[in-house]
């Protein structure tokens, strides 16, 4: 059983950076790969980045390579969303999401699917004007 606290969101510009925080609770950080999805409003939920439990490994949606960076604190039960040169499609609901590998077989694939999520943050919203 986990929390997850988003915080970070807000407004910017076309092309400027926000970073996204997404604290845990509990002692099983360790064992959850980590990932953010992200909603715009009449749209579906779509992956946007991972990262594998010691932060070995990260996977990004296309669109954002370049951009966006996902990284990990476990000594802080925390793990981060860089947003950089951010555009207008960008705007969106951005939800921390909590992969148990302990308990689920998991992939590279399986966490690169929103779907395969278990635990679930109240989400931030991150809006960027044209």
């Amino acid at each position: 059983q986990v929390q997850l606290v988003e915080s970070g969101g807000g407004l910017v510009q076309a092309g400027g950076s926000l970073r996204l925080s997404c604290a845990a609770s509990g002692r099983a950080f360790g064992t959850y790969a980590m990932g953010w999805c992200r909603q715009a409003p009449g749209k579906g939920r779509e992956f946007v980045a991972a990262i594998s439990t010691g932060g070995e490994i990260t996977y990004l949606l296309d669109s954002v390579k370049g951009r966006f960076t996902i990284s990990r604190d476990n000594a802080k039960n925390t793990v981060y969303l860089q947003m950089n040169s951010l555009k207008s499609e960008d705007t969106a609901v951005y939800y921390c999401a909590a992969h148990d590998t302990t308990s689920y077989y998991s992939s590279s694939r399986s966490i690169q699917s929103c779907h395969e999520y278990h635990y679930w943050g109240q989400g931030t919203q991150v809006t960027v004007s044209s």
